[in-house]
Parts: C-alpha cells; structure tokens; sequence
C-alpha cells in the first residue's frame, strides 16, 4: 500500500504546524474512486505513530488503533466507493519545546462543497526534531448527539 521508494517532495508539508495539518486533512480527502496520495499520507507520521479513533458501541466506548499503513489499507476500499472531504473548521494549539498539540475541529462532507454528515476533534501530537515536525499521533471522536462539540472548540 504505501510504497518504499517515495517520488514526490513532501518537505514542505513538515516545515510547520500548519502545513502538516492542512497536509493530513488533503491527504485523505478526495472524490470516490480517486485515489489517495497514500505515500504522502506516510511522509507525516513518525516511526510507530497511531491513529486511534474512537466511538460508542452497545458495550460502552471503545477505541481501535491503526498504523498509518494499517489505516492506508483499511481506508482504501471505503474511499473507492464514497466520496470523503475532511477539513479543518478551528483548531487549540498548545506548544513547549519540540511537541505541539493540537485539538483540531472538523467537519466531514461526502463531496467538497456537499452537506455536512459529521464533526468532531482530532487529537493530533507531533514532535518537532529540530529539521521537521512528525506527527505522533491521532486520536479523534466524532461529535454525537449525547457528545456536542464544546463552543471552546467551534470557529468564533
């Protein structure tokens, strides 16, 4: 799924919080069938980064983990058959030294300009090695009708 030898120069979406950000939500965005930049998607991740989405079952809350790669190969099948726009409506960043944490507010479309079928907070922990920032982890849970997002995290 995500291949060794990398063709593409994806510097510039490490340089800043900013392009890494705008960068995850890109790389997974897109029109059905269309094929995601999973090596793009890659480059953003540290060695052994997780995403961890969570949700609500009968039994309780409960949480899965994927490795980016992981993630990669379940996604692909899901995003050959539908359409999937995520972006970023407001974002809480807090930094010290080389980590940042971001509470990153999103809204979910099936096309770019279509209606909204969800929202949420990303989670997202990077580290910034001195050359570039790596993305540690997501962790995300989409807003639900017992979980509204808090205004604190909604675009003013």
């Amino acid at each position: 799924m995500l291949s060794q030898a990398q063709t593409k120069d994806y510097s510039e979406d490490v340089s800043s919080i900013d392009h890494i950000i705008h960068a995850l939500y890109a790389s997974i965005s897109g029109e059905k069938g269309v094929p995601r930049d999973w090596d793009r998607f890659a480059y953003l991740f540290a060695e052994n980064a997780r995403l961890v989405p969570t949700r609500k079952t009968e039994e309780g809350l409960v949480f899965q983990q994927w490795t980016p790669a992981g993630y990669a190969e379940m996604a692909t099948e899901w995003f050959n058959n539908s359409g999937f726009f995520e972006a970023e409506i407001a974002r809480e960043l807090d930094e010290f030294g080389p980590i940042a944490h971001v509470f990153s507010t999103y809204t979910s479309r099936r096309t770019e300009e279509g209606e909204i079928f969800a929202r949420g907070i990303n989670s997202i922990q990077l580290f910034h090695d001195g050359a570039r920032w790596w993305i540690m982890s997501v962790y995300w849970s989409a807003e639900s009708e017992g979980q509204p997002i808090p205004a604190a995290y909604l675009p003013d």
